[in-house]
């Protein structure tokens, strides 16, 4: 047995265990200050952006939208339906944290990210004894090299008016499918078959619902199909 396994895990060890994510934040942070910078926002916007807000994938999309001159409520509405997913992925993981505080709970759903979730599911699969404490090790490190990344973006953003000169527009999409491919490795060795079923109703649940519904909304209800799909192959 590991002996990070068996031992009780601190805060410093969750901060360890996020610097691979730190170096992918930094460049997907960068590009999010420069697309913020074209947008025309100020670099204390977007400072007070990536605090608040704390969402790549919706900071991207808010800066489009405000490009766009859209309404305040169709922003408001887009940006919760991008984040409902968190929704998801916390009540996933909120029984390994069941004994700890609500303050503890709210702590960690509140800055719990695609990437921070990654990690933590990937330290889950190979059984590791993970605990709160850990766990804001992991958040206040992501939390803090984002909000460094994207004003570190908006400063060099003065010197590129044109992110999509770069594919700076691309950095999210690519991040998502680094994210999925590392999600998707050890399932795929412990439960192919399984797995694979999964993917195939979430893949072909968002083709067929994108000609439908908005692309925010199939997203959801692909990925609420796709886990109810896992459950009940579980139960089977």
């Amino acid at each position: 047995m590991n002996n990070r396994t068996a031992q009780t895990f601190r805060f410093s060890d969750g901060v360890r265990d996020c610097l691979p994510t730190v170096m992918g934040y930094l460049g997907i942070g960068i590009a999010m200050g420069i697309v913020g910078k074209s947008a025309h926002l100020a670099i204390w916007q977007i400072f007070l952006m990536s605090t608040l807000v704390y969402a790549g994938s919706a900071q991207f999309i808010l800066c489009g939208l405000l490009l766009l001159s859209a309404p305040i409520l169709s922003i408001i509405f887009t940006i919760f339906l991008v984040n409902l997913r968190h929704l998801l992925m916390s009540l996933s993981v909120a029984h390994y944290f069941k004994e700890d505080s609500l303050l503890n709970g709210v702590a960690i759903g509140t800055l719990l990210t695609d990437e921070s979730y990654g990690v933590l599911t990937a330290a889950l699969a190979q059984e590791k004894k993970i605990n709160s404490t850990w766990m804001h090790g992991l958040n206040i490190t992501a939390y803090l090299a984002w909000i460094f990344s994207t004003v570190l973006g908006a400063l060099l953003g003065n010197f590129i008016p044109d992110p999509t000169i770069f594919g700076f527009d691309f950095a999210l999409t690519a991040m998502f499918l680094g994210l999925f491919l590392f999600q998707v490795q050890l399932p795929l060795k412990k439960q192919k078959n399984k797995t694979l079923i999964i993917l195939a109703v979430t893949a072909v649940s968002l083709f067929l619902l994108m000609r439908f519904v908005t692309a925010e909304l199939s997203v959801i209800l692909a990925t609420l199909l796709g886990c109810l799909t896992g459950v009940l192959i579980e139960n089977e």
